[in-house]
């Protein structure tokens, strides 16, 4: 049985940070490509952060410089180190693995950026 479980998120005021982390059971971690997505209330889930299984990472343009995707293989978990954070970043964030043959979805774990 394949699980991905998110933890990490919160509520936090404008410019604080937080890791996300995802830690992925029932599959091989080291084959799986992993992304983190959000999606805000009304709107569409959009791809944030991205990192290969050989470690190349992408970022969307509203994150890039803010946000670091990492991976541990050994410890079957990806992460996605928030910083700088904005109102706008509030949304549930969903990690996501990817194989040549199989993808899943965890739960989402929810982040509120808010004064």
């Amino acid at each position: 049985q394949v699980q991905l479980v998110e933890s990490g998120g919160g509520l936090v005021q404008p410019g604080a940070s937080l890791r996300l982390s995802c830690a992925a059971s029932g599959i091989i971690f080291s084959t799986y490509a992993m992304r983190w997505y959000r999606q805000a209330p009304g709107k569409r889930r959009e791809l944030v952060a991205a990192i290969a299984t050989g470690g190349s990472t992408n970022y969307a343009y509203s994150v890039k410089g803010r946000f670091t995707i990492s991976r541990e293989n050994a410890k079957n978990t990806v992460y996605l180190q928030m910083s700088s954070l904005k109102p706008e970043d509030t949304a549930v964030y969903y990690c996501y693995a990817a194989s040549w043959d199989n993808n899943y979805w965890g739960q989402g774990t929810q982040v509120t950026v808010s004064s």
